[in-house]
This record gives C-alpha cells, sequence and structure tokens, in this order.
C-alpha cells in the first residue's frame, strides 16, 4: 500500500448464507486516529459485522483491512483471532472472572515481573473509570453499568491503539451513561487513543463521536460530524435515525404553510415555535408529554399531527388552540 493510513477498509465485504441482505457490502472507509467513530443503523444493517471485520474477528468475503498498513487477519489465519493492538468491549462482558475481586480482574491482566508498577497502572485506569472505591468488591456483586466499566478497564489496561465498542452502554443505567461517555472522551484526549463504536442510541452518537458512520443494508450511505449530519443529512434515513422528526408528504406541507417541491419534508420538533400571534390559532394541542427538561407537545390541524419541543412547563394544557411558526424543514 502506497502511504500512510491508520486503520483502513477496501472493498470490505462479508454476507451470511440463506440471509438477505445480511452482513456488509463493498465497504471503503479510513477511520482516523485519535478519533472517536460511531457506527449506526437499524438491526440488521450491519453494524457488528463491520466491527468485528475492522478488529479481525470476522473474515471477510472480499476485501481487505490494514491497521499501519499491515493486513488484519481473520480467525482463518490467526489462532487467537483480533489484532493485538486492539481490544474489544461488547455488552456480554463474558471474560470476567465474577468471583474475583475489581481489582483482581484489572491486575490479571499485567505481568508481575514488576509489582510496583503493576499496582499503580492498575490503580490509575480504576480511578480514571470512577471504579477505584469498588476495588476490593467481587464482581458478582457489581451492577450492570459498573460490570461494563470494569470490561472498559480491562480492556484499556493494556494500552490498545484502538477500543470497539458494540453497544457499550446498554447496561448503564441512564444518570451514569453521560459519565461513562465522558470519561471515554476524557481517556481520548489524554492518550490518543482510537474508538470505534457501534450504537443505537442518537443521545449518544451526537454528544459522544467525532465522526459518524450510517450504514444501510451493509453499506455507507454518509459519513460525516455528527452535527453536520444532524442538521443537514442527504439522506432520510439518516435523518430518521438521529432524531423523532415529523414527517410530511407534499400536501401536508402546504397545508402548513410550506411550498416545496419535495416529495416528502421532514420538520425536526425544535424547528416549530410557538407564536405570539392572536389570531389564526389553528392548531389544537392534542397531547402534553413531559419528557424530563422539556415537553413534547402533539398538536392538530385538519387531521394532520405534528410534534413539537416546549420548554416553557405547563403553559399549554390539552385542548388548547395554538398559532405556530415553523422555522426550517428538510426536503427529500
Amino acid at each position: 500500500m502506497e502511504g500512510s493510513t491508520f486503520l483502513q477498509a477496501i472493498s470490505l465485504s462479508k454476507t451470511y448464507l440463506g440471509v438477505i441482505n445480511s452482513g456488509v457490502k463493498n465497504i471503503n472507509l479510513t477511520i482516523q486516529k485519535g478519533k472517536i467513530t460511531a457506527i449506526i443503523g437499524e438491526s440488521g444493517s450491519g453494524k457488528s459485522t463491520l466491527i468485528k471485520l475492522l478488529y479481525g474477528l470476522l473474515s471477510p468475503d472480499d476485501g481487505k483491512v490494514y491497521f499501519e498498513n499491515e493486513r488484519v487477519w481473520g480467525p482463518e489465519i490467526k489462532l487467537i483471532p483480533g489484532h493485538d493492538s486492539m481490544k474489544m468491549v461488547t455488552q456480554n462482558n463474558d471474560d470476567l472472572n465474577l468471583f474475583a475481586k475489581v481489582w483482581e480482574n484489572v491486575a490479571a491482566l499485567l505481568p508481575s515481573n514488576n509489582l510496583m508498577a503493576k499496582n499503580e497502572k492498575t490503580e490509575t485506569i480504576l480511578k480514571q473509570l470512577k471504579m477505584y472505591h469498588l476495588a476490593q468488591k467481587k464482581v458478582v456483586e457489581l451492577s450492570g453499568g459498573e460490570k461494563q466499566r470494569l470490561a472498559i478497564a480491562r480492556a484499556l489496561i493494556t494500552n490498545p491503539k484502538v477500543l470497539l465498542l458494540d453497544e457499550p452502554f446498554n447496561q448503564v443505567d441512564t444518570s451514569f451513561r453521560e459519565g461513562l461517555q465522558e470519561d471515554i472522551r476524557d481517556i481520548v484526549k489524554q492518550t490518543g487513543l482510537t474508538v470505534i463504536m457501534v450504537s443505537h442510541n442518537p443521545s449518544e452518537v451526537l454528544s459522544m463521536a467525532d465522526e459518524l458512520l450510517v450504514l444501510k443494508d451493509g453499506q455507507i450511505i454518509e459519513f460525516g460530524r455528527p452535527k453536520a449530519l444532524y442538521h443537514n443529512p442527504s439522506n432520510l434515513y439518516t435523518a430518521q435515525l438521529l432524531t423523532n422528526a415529523n414527517s410530511l408528504n407534499k400536501i401536508e406541507a402546504e397545508n402548513c404553510g410550506i411550498k416545496t417541491k419535495k416529495d416528502l419534508l421532514l420538520i425536526y420538533p425544535e424547528w416549530i415555535k410557538i407564536s405570539r400571534s392572536k389570531t389564526n390559532k389553528d392548531w389544537q394541542i392534542k397531547q402534553v408529554l413531559f419528557k424530563g427538561c422539556y415537553e413534547d407537545l402533539l398538536i392538530e390541524k385538519n387531521g394532520l399531527v405534528l410534534r413539537l419541543l416546549n420548554e416553557k412547563f405547563e403553559k399549554y394544557v390539552e385542548g388548547d388552540k395554538i398559532s405556530i411558526k415553523i422555522k426550517k424543514s428538510i426536503g427529500f
């Protein structure tokens, strides 16, 4: 290969016999060093297949994966699957020793020829992942989220260059999820670690990832920065993955005062604002849904229902009549 690449997939394909639209097809991808890349897509879109191919847990039918310009081989060549400079964490945590202590689970992965260095490194990684206070606790006594933190600590203790996370936060309570995401981002900044993660949760990828890769039917349909893809997706599928948007056909759009040549319009809930106008109050509030730090208002006019975001709690109740302004829409 010419030039210098960090992690690269070239014409990568993997299909499963008897399963239609499974696996991945002709994937060309370059992962940036020191960045967090998130892979999203519907169930069966090929997310887990792709991450396993990049790691070397699966062998492609066609194509190749290169890490630092060296071929990543699958299990048909490598006796112990997985590249030595990478570590992978799934949501299963199968490799944890449930009846050993947290400290022992992490320290066991380091050589014992320098006990002082071993203890210092174990202490450092447990503190980085906010687990030092649990060091003497048995793993079987941990919560699902704590076990996930421990699995990540075990993956990081040997200083991999790439950390692969397959749905890493599924078992982590919402109250602790953002903390774990921030800890990983801090480690990336401090060490230059490269992270590749698979997720189905838009809030995770939008707040955590540097780059976002969208898969559909095993193919990459969009790749870019999360903020750019959220505000200006070139594909309807991407927009629907990232937000619970209002979808309008051409006639419905015209009934909302929007003239368009597009067949379909998407309007994000935050793009609909309640107008101060005392006239033209032709939308009726059908439901008020409490969402924590905001409310979802479901409003209706002539059979068309829209969802908008409201931050003024308890100002509106079901049955109220309002006027709205639509600030932005995306056509497809």
